[in-house]
């Protein structure tokens, strides 16, 4: 019995494909599996076949013909918030979807044991592994993919390792040119809400905000840097405290904008005008950025496109497309919106 799309047509197969673009099937295996050592012409003929044909390549085939399971495994960490996450998983998928790979999502909860994750990767079989910071940082869960020779790349993780890929922001410079931004407005007491100390993007950010300041020759006032933790409810905390501060900042750079809007909701708690007695700015540019009042001035970090170029990477050392490891770095660009301004300026 011939095999259907939901549409009622012949779903066309590897050998149609053959067919019409007159090549070999283990010609047209070769485009689809994207190996090395196909004449461009012939490539592109198979892939207007594959194309016209509207052919599907059946993974579970490909990956009994290649001893691959054309799949990759996105290991995260459960958010406080999603849109992040959300990002990373558009920018894999797209990849994904592009190549003819499946995405399998391993979320975990703050501490997975590592154990968790090796019955992760023998019960999927997944050709290797995008990791997510935090846990992308962890010895115990890099040993034991380089143990199995499963590839894998890390996302923003906090200390880059020669023998790996990673990608990610430039964390450092986006939080010096935000701090420079409000140096510029004419601020001297500004506040800093550090992020979870298990990110590296985290120490990045403050590194940034200090260097700022001893850049212009000011002097570190440790009072008015506070720990966060990357969500609302932390953001709003340490807010109150910088505000029972005898001098008291009039800017706070927070290290996401979750936590910048917890301290918009904690001025206006303590009726401190916004942003004519305090300015008010975040990082990453996420949707919370744009429905805070007022609107968040903050640092686009590109998410989707980072994710994306992380899948690329993973996908090109399966294929064994690549014999060095390397480390992508991506700039980040301040975005000015209502909630800084000179002080004393509404």
């Amino acid at each position: 019995m011939q095999e259907t799309t939901t549409s009622g047509r012949a779903r066309a197969t590897i050998r149609d494909v053959a067919r019409r673009a007159g090549v070999s099937i283990k010609t047209v295996s070769r485009v689809i599996n994207h190996e090395a050592n196909v004449r461009s012409e012939t490539r592109e003929r198979v892939m207007e076949a594959v194309r016209e044909l509207q052919y599907e390549p059946n993974p579970a085939a490909r990956g009994l013909a290649g001893r691959r399971t054309f799949s990759i495994g996105l290991l995260y960490e459960n958010p406080h918030e999603f849109s992040y996450i959300q990002q990373i998983l558009d920018g894999v998928f797209g990849v994904c979807q592009t190549h003819g790979y499946a995405l399998l999502l391993r979320p975990s909860s703050e501490n997975p044991a590592t154990e968790d994750i090796v019955r992760f990767l023998t019960q999927t079989r997944v050709d290797g592994m995008v990791l997510t910071a935090p846990i992308g940082d962890r010895p115990d869960l890099t040993d034991a993919l380089t143990e199995r020779d499963v590839p894998f790349v890390q996302i923003s993780p906090g200390i880059t390792d020669t023998r790996w890929t990673s990608v990610g922001p430039d964390d450092f410079a986006g939080s010096h040119t935000l701090t420079e931004h409000l140096l510029d407005l004419g601020h001297t007491r500004i506040g800093f809400i550090q992020g979870d100390p298990r990110h590296g993007a985290a120490s990045a950010r403050l590194d940034g905000h200090l260097r700022a300041l001893r850049d212009r020759g000011m002097t570190v006032d440790e009072s008015l840097i506070v720990p966060g933790l990357f969500d609302f409810e932390s953001g709003k905390a340490a807010a109150h405290g910088l505000f029972g501060l005898a001098d008291r900042p009039t800017a706070i750079v927070a290290s996401n904008d979750d936590m910048a809007a917890g301290v918009i909701v904690a001025a206006q708690e303590a009726g401190i005008a916004l942003p004519a007695e305090l300015s008010v700015a975040g990082f990453d540019d996420s949707p919370t950025a744009l429905h805070t009042w007022p609107p968040l001035t903050t640092v686009r970090q590109p998410i989707v496109e980072i994710a994306s170029q992380a899948a690329e990477l993973l996908l090109e050392w399966i294929r064994g497309e690549r014999s060095v490891h390397v480390r992508k770095t991506f700039d980040c660009r301040l975005v000015v919106r209502r909630s800084t301004s000179a002080p004393g300026v509404a």
